[in-house]
């Protein structure tokens, strides 16, 4: 999930989809992307750093595809780590929460091969859009999304296996509430494994939004407001899942790569084209200071760089609970 979706959940019919089928709905979903895209370039919609408006779906949705290749190998420690602490097996019915644009979902289907199956859920239509074409592109037919939202998920009691959430759990609103539904849904004694942000003070972080703040001050997220560090604190995630009724609720820090294949000056431009949290403070900028703070993160950036990447490490929380 890209740090600024809003986290949902999607829905999917509850039976297998035959191949035909699967081929008509990602190429339906591939349409309504392109439609939007262009809509996108119509608008006249820059993805520069230089530029911190629009902020609409639109805009994130062109910057989701335009990095997908990129934020992809940025992210695939991360999915690795939480793919492999959900040990999932052959033929199990998986539920990936908040996918956005598909992962770990993907990769937890090519795990449970053709006897079982993955359902994306996510509440933007737009980036569930993305994920049914990645899945497409591999020829998954075990992969299959529904939009939806997280605390009302439209599965029945005891439907999954496994639940898997990347980068999402920070951003529910009520966040036990969510959790207590995802616990209805999941059949007794599977588990629920997450990957959450790790403290603020990390270079990913410090490179990028950290020195925007110190050029505009003020508040770097909104009181109150969608915030990704919200279970960076030690125990925090996991006394979330024991007050939803999950067992054997456990978490550990990671410290994980977070390697970017290409220029200090896309990372920036990436950072912040998707982090919507962050909005706020974006939208503080003024325009002529933009040269300025895109210089010095692309110089604390480029400090990481090794060969042709940017090698950054991230520390992240890998919690777990059991229905």
């Amino acid at each position: 999930m890209e740090v600024g979706q809003a986290a949902g959940a999607g829905r999917i019919d509850g039976e297998t989809e035959t191949p035909s089928g699967a081929d008509c709905q990602i190429n339906d979903h591939k349409n309504r992307f392109h439609r939007a895209q262009e809509g996108a370039k119509k608008e006249g919609l820059k993805l520069s750093a230089a530029n911190s408006a629009p902020w609409n779906s639109s805009y994130r949705l062109v910057a989701a595809e335009k990095w997908k290749a990129k934020s992809a190998v940025l992210g695939n420690a991360v999915t690795e780590a939480l793919v492999e602490y959900s040990r999932p097996l052959p033929g199990k019915r998986v539920l990936d929460l908040a996918s956005g644009t598909g992962e770990p979902g993907i990769s937890l289907a090519l795990r449970v091969g053709p006897d079982g199956s993955v359902t994306a859920v996510d509440q933007s239509s737009e980036l569930l859009d993305i994920a049914a074409e990645r899945a497409r592109n591999k020829k998954l037919l075990n992969f299959s999304i529904r939009q939806a939202d997280a605390h009302q998920l439209p599965f029945a009691n005891q439907s999954f296996d496994l639940a898997a959430c990347r980068f999402g759990v920070m951003f529910f609103s009520d966040a036990e509430r969510a959790l207590s539904e995802l616990r209805r849904v999941l059949k007794p004694g599977a588990r629920a494994c997450f990957a959450a942000w790790g403290p603020m003070e990390q270079p990913y972080w410090q490179t990028t939004m950290k020195i925007v703040h110190r050029h505009v001050g003020g508040a770097i997220l909104p009181l109150g407001g969608a915030d990704p560090f919200r279970f960076s604190a030690a125990g925090s995630l996991s006394k979330v899942l024991s007050a939803a009724g999950f067992h054997e609720a456990e978490e550990s820090i990671q410290n994980l790569p977070w390697t970017w294949p290409g220029e200090a000056e896309e990372v920036f431009e990436y950072a912040c084209a998707v982090a919507a949290p962050f909005r706020p403070m974006l939208e503080r900028v003024p325009a002529e200071e933009w040269p300025a703070i895109r210089a010095e993160a692309t110089a604390a950036i480029e400090r990481y760089r090794v060969g042709n990447e940017i090698r950054f490490s991230a520390d992240v929380i890998l919690a777990s609970g059991e229905a």
